[in-house]
């Protein structure tokens, strides 16, 4: 395997660690509303709150990987993107501040008005990503210099609106297991209720998005006639998602969640199957595209970088398992974890 191979295979493991992590999280905050007490929204967050910050990192390290692996592709991306890019940044920082702040006061006023902006943030967040995913997928107008000029109303096409709430729908679903692993009682029952609901939209969203992209984009399933493995992972992406509301209705939460973080792994995968050699695919001129070859940085960079990742990766993982490890189990009324007493 060549060193621009193997960072394109790096950078997806990186993105597909990062939709997993992070998109339960998302997830939790897109049905945060749903709670109706004050103590429950405390259980919810306290269900993240150890590991909500650390998830983030895979998505800084994503960013700095495609920044010194593949400069020209970073550049072409995150300047078509910018706007979108823009909020999904503000809408991550609010998240945040939502988190520490909500209960810096007693006042209901002043944990309601956060409440509503960590909901905000988190139903945005997935609705952005899929979004970006959504125009990558379609291709931008890169030119022959490599610039890719988009206003945002171009950025909002039917199709990239419905990536972006397909994401939305398979966070929530990724998020409403994980508080079923994490949560007991009263909420647990309601979880599971929402847990339904959330199975039932996806599923009509994975076809959906499915049929679209399809019918809309054929270069999408192109690689799949000299990469025949590649059906395995339709077929095992697809089990994977039929999985989890069989799971939870058996109530095998470990079982749903390890499925339904198959299935959003699995999709990550076929993005980049569907993308392969490109990283960003002109619409203009398919000669056009920045692709691992033309777009990567020198053999002595992607050398360095790789063996300062072997180096710093099994850190990265021992600690990320370890904090889930600690704060195993589950999360009880009145009960605080990590310290932050949300």
């Amino acid at each position: 395997m060549d060193l621009q191979v193997l960072w394109f295979v790096l950078l997806g493991v990186l993105l597909a660690g990062y939709a997993v992590l992070d998109g339960f999280d998302l997830g939790v905050g897109t049905l945060y509303l749903l709670a109706r007490r004050d103590e429950q929204r405390r259980v919810m967050l306290n269900a993240i709150g150890p590991v909500w910050d650390g998830n983030e990192v895979w998505l800084v390290t994503f960013g700095g990987a495609l920044f010194a692996a593949f400069p020209r592709a970073y550049a072409t991306a995150f300047s078509a993107l910018y706007t979108p890019l823009m909020l999904l940044i503000l809408a991550l920082i609010f998240r945040a501040v939502a988190i520490e702040f909500r209960s810096r006061r007693p006042s209901r006023a002043w944990r309601n008005t956060w409440d509503v902006a960590f909901f905000a943030a988190s139903a945005l967040s997935p609705i952005l990503f899929g979004a970006a995913v959504g125009n990558v997928m379609m291709g931008l107008p890169v030119r022959a210099d490599g610039e890719a000029q988009v206003a945002l109303s171009g950025l909002l096409s039917p199709y990239a609106l419905l990536v972006g709430v397909f994401a939305l729908s398979l966070f929530a679903l990724h998020g409403a297991v994980w508080l079923l692993i994490k949560t007991e009682g009263e909420l647990h029952e309601e979880v599971r209720r929402w847990a339904w609901s959330a199975a039932g939209v996806f599923s009509v969203l994975y076809l959906l998005t499915t049929i679209f992209t399809l019918v809309a984009i054929p270069r999408a399933t192109a690689n799949f006639a000299h990469l025949p493995w590649a059906w395995g992972i339709v077929v095992l992406n697809v089990l994977a998602a039929g999985n989890v509301p069989r799971a939870v209705f058996l109530r095998r939460y470990f079982q749903a969640f390890a499925s339904s973080a198959l299935t959003v792994a699995g999709l990550v995968v076929l993005f980049g199957l569907a993308q392969w050699p490109n990283l960003v695919t002109s619409s203009l001129d398919p000669a056009l595209s920045i692709t691992i070859r033309n777009g990567s940085s020198t053999a002595p960079t992607l050398r360095n970088m790789a063996i300062i990742a072997a180096m710093g990766m099994p850190f990265v993982l021992g600690y990320t398992g370890l904090i889930y490890w600690v704060f195993r189990g589950k999360i009880r009324e009145g009960e605080h974890r990590g310290g932050h007493g949300y």
